[in-house]
């Protein structure tokens, strides 16, 4: 074996080094000759074993030993059945001889070939460790236990590294106790091994103990008796890492403490009791490195502090990534019940010194100076950093501990506040960076402190301290300090309900004066900010005089922006109009004429194309503005659709988009404005339906045809000739339900076909067979989950439609047939009750529980016959890996539909009940009102069980319903049909109340035996409004 590490080169191997070679000519046919002729080799024997042989040999120069052609070897050829995997598949004794080459050069000297061979053992570990390769486990234990060998120590902690991710609950238990002593004599030998390696070590503590905390919800007794024995070792060893003040310009002394703040973070997350004992032993030096890690930054603020750095095995080592660990653990003791009064006497330090880590560094600002588009991105916390995790440390603090936390947060704002205006007086050049970071850190917790000025005394001391804090050396020095100014710009807007109504207009219109100023970047972004939040509830008679010059401003700041302060600047321009309301007529011929073409220029980016139409949207709903836009923007849209091929990407979808919002009927577009829509787009829209390959084109034609149907209505038909329109609604139908089209194209398509049911029902009566049809074949090729649920919709739509006929509906069913199943009705049966569960929307939802009410009412025959999917067979207890899910895939019970959809009203009952109970929870989201109402519901709700042999009280079920809607999020989908279906006034609760009342007088025999089936949450449920 020796020989295939460091022997001499025999002629196959020589022919494999020079195609090895070639692969990096600079010449282009060289390059692809060798590819080519490597290539047909990997479909011999033995090609896999002489690329291992290659890469093991280390008397070759490091760019020969090229192992990534052997890691796309194992990728291609080692597995059958992967889905990478391509023939022919290694033989068995190649595999071995592969793996003992890999092992055996694991101590390589070359860190990055070192880690390289490590990924090659861990992509072959996932196929074959344990079961074939059982020697892998002691063999890279033994290299951890030789401290002769340090390269060997390395290979073996980076392979062991990649491997703990694939750890399963079979492994780890037997492993830890094994693994888990090598592991501590590595990382307390700090003479023998650089904190690299005992960082890699205690990664490796980390995953395992992951995976015992991911069994521990199990085997709760099992991995404590494995985890006891060990902790105090590990906490004594954690404490001595972190005893030690944080070294500046030293990555690795960060990465080893990053390390062991993972490991504690699950030692406290998932064995708090076990950990608690231990802890206090932790506190004070972790109390050093939170404080010194604060030196350190304000000491090194001038640099990047290795940002973006990474070793050779891909680990950050930038100073940022440790501080957010740091703040990330701070995060899970203050939110534990058992570790928070640790923390507690010491609240008001760790509120202190947090908020000095919020201040920017030269870095930050240097970036944002140079860069306003990400100084947009890092505000709206796009980018991740020790800032923002800092800020949410506060929230935690300001939530968990209430009003200890809230005088804490203020109290250490104040005297951070005085600590700047004392750097200022001493003529300090970085003294606005405190009282920035103090602004941000009260912005940041600005729902919890408003949340607490009922009190009285809080309510004084905040609005104070915040008048105080953004009036101070307002007015001076807008050019040295921008960033100071934008955080009190957006600051004002964050406490605008608290701060007194002169200094909100003085800041109003000072954001106002500012975007049409000469002042940097970061100033404007803050000013928009604030207006875009503060203009909606401002008095219009005090800014109604600078209204258009503001205008102005901000078409010209227009012209100036891209990307993310575009698409503020465009925010705040809707908010402007939205105020000016009277003034927009006026602006109208200004502003829509840029909005539109800053729309063509940016149609293909979503977030600024969709900003741009929301302003015309704003415009369209300010009074007198809505027919000169129409008149502006049909005769250009009004081309581009009819010459769909002619338009470059995403002109037409975007074109689509555009027409659907001037259908929009928030306050109802005038009929002539429909009309005039129809006359110039209508042929155009379904040409695109009918011919394009583009799914964003089809799923926004879709959408408009839609809104079209919704606001057109039978006066559709009489804009042309009807046979004809008609004709071309259900050419789409088809084209959206052929089973051959991309899922995506059709996504849609239920919305659509509901307009056509609803609005055009006596014209779709005779189509009707032939839309199931179409309906379940496409259902059968669907492989969006949404689709498909939007499919059963327009199914119990239909059953809704033959009241009160639902038998013959039925009927219809069982005379289709459905590919694999007896007819139409037992795959759609099978089907809907299976996604019931995941449909979403209130309209949806009230549509298709009722439907499923209205069959099981019919007490149909066929629905004795059909059986369904019940419920999920639970696997042996365990954590699922990868390999065992390929061995058990999930297994569901089999149940009567009968009972399953009984089941499944009950549930509704279930979820709707929850709701109201659960209020307690959410009531902070209420209106005062709401709040009040919802009281009175809950007694209802408790009182139910004592009004018996009555109907359900209508105040009871008025309130679960009420609580039912207001859960479900508003779509446009739904906007559309809530106006038009008289089922979207359906009252859930009461309905579903009826039908178990009706249905257990009509037939008790059944319901009783039904009723068998459920479990004690769905019977309690149904009790619960028989009873009422």
């Amino acid at each position: 074996m020796a020989n295939d590490i460091h022997g001499a080169v025999d002629q196959d191997q020589q022919w494999l080094l020079n195609c090895l070679s070639a692969t990096l000519d600079p010449n282009h046919e060289v390059r692809s000759f060798a590819e080519a002729s490597l290539h047909h080799a990997s479909l011999q024997p033995g090609f896999g074993s002489a690329l291992a042989k290659v890469a093991a040999n280390r008397e070759l120069s490091l760019g020969l030993r090229q192992i990534s052609f052997l890691l796309h070897f194992i990728k291609k050829h080692w597995q059958e059945g992967d889905e990478s995997f391509e023939h022919p598949v290694v033989s068995s004794d190649e595999k071995a001889r592969i793996r003992r080459l890999l092992l055996l050069s694991l101590d390589d000297s070359y860190r990055k070939m070192c880690t390289a061979i490590s990924m090659a053992i861990a992509s072959i570990a996932v196929q074959d460790w344990p079961e074939d390769w059982p020697d892998l486990l002691p063999y890279l234990l033994k290299l951890i236990n030789d401290q002769t060998n340090r390269n060997g120590v390395h290979g073996a902690l980076r392979c062991l590294a990649l491997l703990s991710e694939e750890l399963d609950d079979k492994v780890v238990p037997t492993l830890v106790p094994v693994l888990f002593p090598c592991l501590l004599t590595i990382v307390s030998s700090t003479e023998v091994y650089d904190k690299h390696l005992r960082a890699k070590a205690l990664s490796i503590v980390y995953s395992c103990t992951s995976m015992l905390g991911a069994m521990s919800g199990v085997y709760r007794t099992e991995t404590s008796e494995i985890l006891i024995p060990m902790l105090k070792p590990w906490m004594t060893q954690f404490s001595s890492i972190l005893n030690q003040p944080v070294e500046a310009e030293n990555p690795d002394d960060w990465s080893i403490r990053m390390e062991v703040l993972k490991c504690l973070n699950q030692f406290v997350q998932n064995f708090p009791s076990h950990t608690e004992s231990e802890f206090m032993i932790i506190m004070g030096p972790l109390w050093q490195t939170f404080v010194t890690s604060l030196r350190v930054r304000s000491v090194d603020s001038s640099e990047d502090l290795y940002e973006g750095i990474y070793d050779s095995d891909g680990s950050e080592k930038s100073f940022d990534s440790f501080v957010i660990q740091l703040f990330e653990f701070l995060l899970t003791i203050v939110g534990s019940t058992k570790f928070v009064k640790v923390v507690m006497n010491h609240i008001k330090e760790l509120v202190y010194y947090t908020i000095a880590f919020l201040q920017m560094t030269e870095q930050q600002i240097h970036t944002w100076l140079m860069d306003a588009n990400q100084f947009v991105a890092d505000e709206d916390e796009a980018t991740y950093s020790s800032r923002v995790s800092g800020a949410l440390l506060l929230e935690e603090v300001a939530t968990v501990a209430g009003m200890e936390g809230i005088n804490a947060i203020i109290e250490a704002a104040k005297e951070r506040f005085n600590e700047s205006q004392r750097e200022k007086a001493a003529g300090s050049l970085v003294w606005w960076r405190l009282k920035e970071a103090t602004l941000f850190a009260l912005a940041s917790v600005s729902e919890q402190l408003l949340e607490a000025e009922d009190s009285g005394p809080v309510r004084v001391v905040l609005r104070d301290l915040l008048e105080q804090v953004i009036i101070e050396d307002n007015g001076s020095g807008v050019h040295e300090h921008p960033f100071l100014y934008a955080r009190i710009f957006t600051s004002v807007a964050k406490f605008s309900t608290l701060i007194s109504s002169e200094v909100l207009e003085h800041f109003i219109h000072a954001a106002m004066k500012a975007i049409g100023m000469d002042v940097p970047p970061p100033v404007k972004v803050g000013a928009c900010r604030a207006l875009s939040q503060l203009l909606p509830e401002a008095n219009k008679g005090i800014i109604q005089s600078q209204m258009m010059s503001l205008f102005s401003s901000l078409i010209d700041l227009l012209n100036q922006a891209s990307d993310e302060t575009l698409d503020l600047v465009l925010e705040t321009l809707q908010a402007v109009i939205k105020s000016g309301h009277e003034l927009s007529a006026s602006i109208e011929p200004i502003i829509s004429p840029v909005i539109l073409n800053m729309w063509v220029s940016h149609v293909s980016d979503p977030f600024i194309s969709i900003e741009a139409i929301e302003v015309l949207e704003a415009l369209k709903n300010a009074p007198g503005c809505i027919h000169p836009l129409v008149s502006r923007i049909l005769p250009y849209i009004g081309p581009i659709l009819n010459k769909p091929q002619q338009q470059p990407d995403g002109l037409i979808a975007g074109s689509l988009d555009l027409v659907t919002m001037l259908l929009k009927a928030r306050m109802n577009s005038p009929i002539d404005v429909i009309k005039a829509v129809y006359d110039i787009c209508f042929d155009a829209i379904i040409r695109i339906v009918l011919q394009s390959d583009d799914h964003s084109e089809m799923q926004n034609a879709t959408e408009c045809l839609a809104a079209l149907i919704a606001w057109g209505r039978q006066d559709m038909l009489t804009w042309g000739d009807s046979g004809f329109i008609m004709r071309s609604l259900l050419d789409v139908v088809s084209r959206l339900l052929d089973p051959d089209l991309e899922s995506s194209g059709s996504l849609f398509v239920g919305s659509y076909i509901l307009q056509l049911i609803l609005h055009f029902p006596s014209q779709m009566l005779p189509h009707i067979r032939d839309l199931i049809a179409a309906l379940v074949r496409r259902m059968q090729s669907v492989q969006i989950a949404g689709l498909k649920s939007s499919l059963i919709v327009i199914f119990a739509r239909l059953a809704h439609l033959s009241v009160p006929n639902v038998e013959q509906f039925i009927d219809l069913l069982i005379t289709i047939p459905a590919e694999g199943h007896d007819n139409s009705f037992v795959y759609l049966m099978l089907e809907w009750t299976k996604q019931q569960g995941e449909i979403n929307g209130a309209y949806q939802i009230k549509v298709t529980t009722t439907a499923l009410a209205l069959l099981l009412s019919t007490r149909h025959a066929e629905l004795a016959k059909v059986n369904v999917q019940g419920h999920l067979i639970k696997s042996v207890a365990g954590i699922t890996t990868r390999s065992r899910a390929k061995l058990a895939p999930d297994q569901w019970t089999v149940v009567p539909l009968r009972a399953k959809i009984l089941a499944l009203l009950a549930d509704a009952l279930v979820e709707i009940q929850e709701q109201v109970l659960a209020d307690e929870e959410e009531g902070s989201d209420w209106e005062e009102v709401q709040a009040e109402d919802v009281e009175a519901d809950k007694d209802l709700l408790y009182s139910a069980g004592v009004t018996s042999f009555s109907r359900p009280n209508s105040e009871h079920l008025e309130a679960m319903a009420k609580l039912f809607n207001e859960d479900q999020e508003d779509g446009y989908e739904d906007d559309l049909i809530s106006v038009s279906d008289p089922l979207n006034q359906i009252n859930l609760a009461s309905y579903l109340a009826d039908f178990f009342v009706k249905f257990s007088e009509c037939d008790r025999q059944l319901f009783d035996h039904l009723c068998q089936s459920l479990t004690q949450t769905q019977y309690s449920a149904v009790q619960m409004v028989l009873n009422c």
